[in-house]
């Protein structure tokens, strides 16, 4: 599921694997991403972006210049629960106390990181 995005194209821009040195970052939030899907009950459909190279980074519409998917902790997730139900089950997480990060309503996904400390906004 996690590879498929590093795989992607951007007009004439390609992304890639993450350098191995950061490969341990991305653990905690497949972890955070995985109890989502088993409290929701809902299968993930697609992770729509997960790591991004800078250059990549730069062709996505809106992305941030300092995105937490260029130091590989973060991820664009599609459950079929749709995203404000995955919202929640992230909040709920958050709230006990099991990461702490971003959560990103968008009308067709569900951002989450782990940055280390809270945000939440809506797309």
């Amino acid at each position: 599921e996690v590879i498929r995005p590093h795989r992607a194209r951007r007009g004439g821009v390609r992304n890639g694997l993450p350098p191995q040195s950061l490969w341990e970052y991305m653990a905690e939030t497949l972890r955070v991403a995985d109890e989502i899907r088993s409290r929701l009950g809902s299968p993930l459909l697609k992770i729509n972006s997960a790591y991004r190279n800078f250059a990549y980074n730069a062709a996505c519409r809106g992305s941030a210049t300092r995105s937490y998917h260029i130091q590989n902790c973060a991820l664009d997730l599609v459950y079929r629960a749709g995203p404000r139900a995955a919202a929640k089950v992230a909040s709920d997480l958050r709230s006990e106390g099991r990461f702490r990060g971003g959560i990103g309503v968008y009308r067709t996904f569900l951002h989450i990181d782990t940055r280390g400390h809270n945000a939440y906004w809506r797309g």
